[in-house]
């Protein structure tokens, strides 16, 4: 079995990375229509409109990867150098000491960062990153506890200082190599007792087919990093023990919506970014199948030629390389509780995206003149973008 999964992907081979901008155009689509594809039948393409909210710029940061904003409105931002910065709530920013060690190589470096569940009583940290190792770089999951101190001066207020103490390395992909996006994004289960953790492969086909490595999967762990005894198959140990879903490529957004549902967002290859709804044992089909075709021109069967492999409740031809994801529940903009908020980076825009049950539909496409890295929800309800380029906004509602 796993030979012919060496051989389909020895087909498909061609260098790959949607995150570097708009796409070429999909076989048999007349250019003069696909940018404004309805959203019918899966596909997502819309027309960009602009933006319906006031963006106010609140920080800037060096090539950031990710957001968490706290309890109190701080927030933690990764830049994929190795360097982690807390932005106060008076707009001052502080680096994080006791950051590990990272491999910064292509798509590597200090990736995301998310909040412990119990963060409000153990101010619990967790933190992806591309680690270093003798034969190149893998990905690694970590957790720390945020320290925060106030210094005492003499003459002037000081500006507090914050650490992570007792960083453990709580489980590491295997494999290292150089270049790929790792994927490496963090959600918790709903109840708070596990987490799902997103492994890109890194751009080598193969990996995401078998079973035995843990790239191109979606990992279910207890808190502490090992298996979660509920997964599909638990039993068999090793990588088949921690792995929830088979057949991703670089997934980069992970979010549970309020009925529990896990959605997973990912880059395809030439087209084909997808919007998953993420069910425990099922393949997502890549690099078997995908609706985008490989750089090199290798034309990729589409999604309906392998009924038995999952199929995206959404896809995007040409790509919009997704970012980050939310799912909103926030009081500033009620009318879009429940709906998926979509960081575009070669779309250069923010979609959202209504779900209902099992079913999406993108709905609106906000024109945002810049690549979205991530999206994440203030405790006010506000959303905030980060952008490649650095920016830090702030959105609310126009008045």
């Amino acid at each position: 079995m796993f030979g012919r999964f060496v051989f389909a992907a020895a087909l498909l081979a061609g260098t790959a990375c949607s995150a570097q901008g708009p796409q070429k155009l999909p076989r048999n689509a007349p250019e003069a229509t696909v940018k404004n594809v309805p959203a019918t039948t899966g596909r997502a393409n819309l027309r960009e409109t602009p933006p319906p909210f006031t963006m106010t710029k609140i920080g800037t940061f060096t090539e950031p990867f990710a957001l968490a904003i706290l309890p109190n409105g701080a927030a933690l931002v990764t830049e994929k150098a190795g360097v982690l910065k807390l932005r106060w709530t008076d707009g001052a920013v502080a680096n994080v000491g006791g950051v590990p060690r990272v491999a910064v190589v292509d798509q590597g470096g200090l990736l995301d960062v998310a909040l412990a569940p119990g963060f409000a009583r153990d101010r619990g940290v967790y933190l992806t990153y591309s680690e270093p190792g003798k034969d190149g770089a893998a990905l690694a999951l970590a957790h720390a506890t945020l320290k925060i101190t106030q210094v005492q001066c003499v003459r002037a207020p000081c500006p507090p200082q914050a650490s992570l103490e007792g960083l453990r390395v709580l489980w590491r992909s295997g494999m290292n190599g150089v270049g790929g996006q790792f994927g490496a994004n963090i959600v918790f289960a709903p109840d708070g007792k596990s987490l799902f953790l997103s492994s890109g492969e890194r751009q080598r086909f193969t990996p995401a087919q078998d079973p035995g490595q843990r790239l191109g999967k979606i990992l279910r762990l207890t808190l502490d990093g090992k298996a979660w005894p509920g997964n599909p198959m638990y039993k068999a140990g090793g990588a088949r023990a921690e792995t929830w879903s088979t057949g991703h490529r670089n997934p980069y957004g992970l979010a549970f919506t309020a009925d529990g549902r896990l959605w997973e967002e990912e880059m395809g290859p030439r087209g084909g970014d997808e919007l998953n709804l993420i069910l425990p044992g099922k393949n997502y089909g890549w690099p078997i199948v995908s609706n985008g075709d490989n750089y090199s021109g290798q034309m990729i069967p589409d999604h309906p030629s392998r009924p038995d492999l999952e199929a995206p409740k959404l896809w995007w031809n040409p790509s919009i390389s997704p970012g980050g994801m939310i799912a909103y529940s926030g009081a500033m903009f009620p009318q879009y509780r429940g709906n998926l908020f979509i960081g575009a980076l070669g779309g250069q825009a923010l979609i959202r995206v209504a779900v209902n049950g099992d079913t999406a539909k993108a709905v609106e496409q906000w024109s945002m003149g810049a690549r979205v890295r991530d999206v994440a929800q203030a405790p006010d309800g506000a959303i905030w973008l980060i952008e490649d380029e650095g920016a830090l906004l702030r959105l609310t509602p126009k008045r």
